[in-house]
């Protein structure tokens, strides 16, 4: 992408605060995202539903078998296990048309790449969040942390290459380089 996207600073509901970095929410943006993700950074992601009273915080148990797209779902295959998830137009059958209402509801209408801040405003986490045309959080992404260990335990001492995916992303999708605020903070803070 060849666009730079500046920061929109955010507050929670919970009294933090988010940098949110908006990207393109269009089908083959989203499908060459996601399909980065599981097939290249499988092993460094954690994913899953995030919604008030459930966070489901799932690592992928090896590589995807396959991901396809049909009717704009993007289905992620473990084997017997898999998902979808709504990013094109669900058009339906011929015999069965998705209405349009249903249709605009659950395609992915927002899509961030965001990095969470501590009460300094240095970053302390970092990852990607998809929201359909609801407003409802469909997906969420934690990317690799500095201050967690891949075990996700409290690293003793930040290490700053856990951010390479962040930044390759930040590259790659909103034309932004390295930021030497990513390497701000002193300790992990979860707000």
């Amino acid at each position: 992408m060849n666009r730079i996207v500046e920061p929109v600073l955010e507050e929670s509901p919970y009294g933090t605060r988010v940098e949110i970095f908006s990207l393109p929410a269009e089908e083959s943006v989203l499908e060459r995202l996601l399909r980065d993700l599981f097939e290249n950074h499988w092993h460094e992601i954690v994913f899953g539903p995030f919604v008030e009273g459930a966070a489901f915080e799932l690592r992928c148990p090896h590589k995807p078998d396959r991901i396809g797209l049909h009717d704009g779902y993007l289905t992620v295959h473990f084997g017997p296990s898999h998902f979808h998830l709504c990013i094109g137009d669900n058009a339906g059958s011929p015999g069965h048309p998705t209405p349009a209402a249903l249709r605009r509801h659950r395609r992915t209408a927002r899509a961030e790449l965001y990095r969470g801040l501590d009460p300094d405003g240095c970053p302390v986490h970092w990852g990607l969040r998809l929201y359909n045309g609801a407003g409802e959080q469909q997906c969420n992404f934690f990317f690799p942390n500095p201050f967690l260990t891949a075990e996700d335990r409290i690293a003793p001492q930040p290490d700053w290459s856990r951010l390479a995916l962040w930044e390759a992303l930040n590259a790659r999708y909103l034309g932004r380089g390295a930021d030497p605020r990513d390497r701000s903070a002193r300790r992990f803070y979860h707000g």
